[in-house]
């Protein structure tokens, strides 16, 4: 099955609203031709509604970094799924490493997230990934398969998640896993979701790879045949540098 690969953009806290502005001037016309992959780009909350009007009828799509899992209510800080909706945002990243760890969202949490969003049409970009301790102790797998379980709990459109593995120890260290340890984990991966909803949607849910994604090594990833796109961090920030992981060219 042909999965059409996905390059997202996760800006983490980078950019103010005047920066960003800037930034897609530059990036659009740098992939204005790029027609037969996704991209997208998740910049923090405070320029989501810019970037929306800004990338309109173009081949970008915006998406948000995090969401809470209720719909309103006295939740100080948080953005729900109908606010989300409301400036045309229509994907969101959950799970990233950097909530589970800074802000200790567990596998619980996360899953009422997913289950939500998808409840509101949103597309979940579902992050998972073992941290180094838990790979040198040889538990890659198990940590894999319990995120993946609890997270996708409940959840019967499991086709309408992307998944996005990203080890811990890779992220913004400039270290890259591997691409038989990427390889490997994206296979279990998929075999996890086979169990879970069946190999026909297994076969469709684009996997992506996170961690020190960059133009040097972002081919050799892609050749990869279970990995259908990247989730791009430190690279991203950057027009130019994104612009050549997005059109990275296939074989």
């Amino acid at each position: 099955m042909s999965r059409r690969p996905l390059l997202a953009a996760n800006w983490k806290m980078f950019k103010t609203v005047s920066e960003s502005k800037d930034y897609i001037d530059i990036f659009c016309e740098l992939i204005k031709d790029v027609t037969d992959r996704d991209i997208l780009i998740a910049p923090s909350f405070v320029c989501l509604p810019e970037m929306v009007s800004m990338l309109q009828g173009t081949n970008v799509q915006v998406g948000a970094q995090n969401m809470y899992f209720e719909e309103k209510g006295a939740f100080t800080g948080e953005v729900s799924g109908p606010m989300l909706l409301d400036i045309g945002v229509k994907t969101v990243i959950l799970g990233h490493s950097e909530r589970r760890h800074i802000f200790k969202e567990d596998d619980e949490l996360i899953n009422k997230k997913i289950v939500a969003a998808l409840g509101y049409g949103i597309t979940p970009i579902f992050c998972i990934g073992e941290t180094l301790q838990e790979r040198e102790n040889g538990q890659t797998g198990d940590v894999l398969k319990r995120q993946l379980h609890v997270g996708l709990q409940g959840v019967a459109a499991v086709e309408n998640v992307i998944v996005a593995y990203e080890p811990v120890w890779a992220i913004g260290t400039g270290k890259t896993a591997t691409l038989e340890q990427i390889e490997d984990a994206h296979v279990l991966v998929r075999k996890e979701i086979a169990q879970l909803a069946g190999e026909d949607i297994a076969q469709s849910v684009r996997i992506l790879y996170g961690g020190s994604v960059k133009p040097a090594n972002v081919k050799d990833i892609m050749t990869l045949e279970d990995v259908d796109g990247a989730l791009v961090g430190g690279a991203s920030l950057e027009p130019e540098s994104f612009s050549k992981i997005v059109r990275f060219e296939q074989n």
